[in-house]
C-alpha cells in the first residue's frame, strides 16, 4: 500500500500553488513534508483529505482515488487549532470519535488511555479554553488518531510544544508506526525529521524540489560534512587555505566545515595533524537536512514564502 501524489496543479485564481507535484509515501512510513511557509503543504495535504479538489492530477490510495477512500483511513492535525472551546475534553473526543461510529463507551476508554499517556488524566472534564496551548495540541492529536486511521496527516505538530510534552509526542509517533500507520507530516524544526522520518519531500513555488529517503536527500548535493576539533585555539587560519573547504559554522570546541564534491574529507585531518595540531574530534558526516533545505530553497524553512502575503487571497489556503 502507498499514497501517489501525481502532477498535482492547484490554482486559486492567478496564483498557482501547486505545480505538478508528484511523490508517494508508503505504508507504515514516517514521513516528512517540507518547505518555506506558502509553499503548498497544507494545499496538498487538504487534497489528500477531499477537502480541496485538485485543479489536475491525482492523489491515490492503495490504487484508489483518495476521494473514494473510506473517511476513516484518515486522521488529520490541522495547524490551526480545531477544538470547542467551551466543551469539555472528554465530551469533544467522544464526539470526534462518534463522527467515525466508534461506540460512546469505546472511544471513553480510548480517550482515558490516550489523555494518560499524555498525562494529563485530569483534565478529561476541563473545557478546552481552559487549557495551555500545548495541551490542546495534545487533545486535538488524540481527537485525530481515536478513531486508528491508518494515514495520519499532521500540519505543525510539535508548534507550541516543550521538549516534555515533544517527547511524549514522539512515544506517540513510534507507537502508531509499530502498528503500522503511516505518519505525514509537516514541519520547520528539521531536528525532528532528521530524528523521525524515514523520507521526506521538499517543496517551494508549488513545485516538488527534492524527495526521497533521507540517506539519498542528505547525499544529493555530493558534498560532504566534517567537524573537526583541536586543542588550544580552534580559530584556524589554515583552514581557508584548503581547496574545497569551507567554514560552515564555528561551535564551543570545535569548527564545522564544508567540503565540495570532488575533495576528500581525510585531507582536513591530515593538514591539521601535518600543522602539529592534536586533534580531539573528527566526523565526516552528509548535510544535515537543514543545510541540504537552505542550499536547495535559499532561505530558512521558516521564513515566509511568495504564496502566503499578507492580504492574499490563497494565503491561508495555499500553507
Amino acid at each position: 500500500m502507498s499514497l501517489v501524489l501525481d502532477n498535482l496543479v492547484k490554482r486559486f485564481g492567478a496564483t498557482t500553488a501547486l505545480d505538478g507535484i508528484s511523490f508517494s509515501v508508503e505504508q507504515g512510513q514516517v514521513f516528512g513534508f517540507l518547505g518555506p511557509n506558502g509553499a503548498g503543504k497544507t494545499t496538498t495535504m487538504r487534497i489528500i483529505l477531499d477537502i480541496l479538489r485538485p485543479d489536475g492530477g491525482t492523489a491515490t490510495w492503495n490504487g484508489t482515488p483518495t476521494t473514494h477512500v473510506p473517511r476513516n483511513t484518515w486522521g488529520y492535525l490541522p495547524e490551526e487549532r480545531g477544538l470547542y472551546p467551551r466543551l469539555e475534553v472528554l465530551e469533544q473526543l467522544v464526539f470526534f470519535a462518534s463522527l467515525y461510529g466508534i461506540p460512546r463507551r469505546e472511544a471513553a476508554a480510548r480517550a482515558r488511555d490516550w489523555l494518560a499517556r499524555f498525562r494529563i488524566p485530569n483534565y478529561e472534564r476541563r473545557r478546552a479554553e481552559e487549557l495551555s496551548k500545548g495541551n490542546q495540541q495534545k487533545v486535538q492529536l488524540i481527537a485525530a488518531i481515536l478513531h486508528e486511521p491508518e494515514v495520519v496527516i499532521m500540519d505543525e505538530p510539535f508548534a507550541g510544544l516543550d521538549p516534555v510534552n515533544v517527547s511524549l509526542l514522539k512515544e506517540a509517533f513510534d507507537e502508531m508506526r509499530q502498528r503500522g500507520t503511516t505518519l505525514i507530516f509537516s514541519t520547520h524544526q528539521m531536528e525532528m525529521v532528521e530524528e523521525l522520518c524515514e523520507a521526506v519531500a521538499i517543496i517551494d513555488h508549488g513545485k516538488l524540489v527534492l524527495g526521497g529517503p533521507i540517506r539519498d536527500v542528505k547525499r544529493s548535493s555530493g558534498r560532504r560534512v566534517v567537524r573537526l576539533g583541536v586543542e588550544g585555539d580552534w580559530d584556524l587560519p589554515w583552514l581557508s587555505e584548503l581547496e574545497g573547504v569551507t567554514v560552515i559554522r564555528p561551535g564551543q570546541d570545535h569548527v564545522e566545515l564544508n567540503v565540495a564534491p570532488g575533495h576528500d574529507p581525510q585531507e582536513v585531518l591530515n593538514a591539521a595533524i601535518a600543522r602539529g595540531e592534536r586533534v580531539t574530534q573528527f566526523l565526516i558526516a552528509d548535510p544535515s537536512i537543514e543545510q541540504v533545505f537552505i542550499e536547495r530553497i535559499g532561505r530558512p524553512p521558516s521564513e515566509e514564502g511568495h504564496l502566503a502575503q499578507a492580504g492574499s487571497p490563497s494565503a491561508e489556503a495555499t500553507g
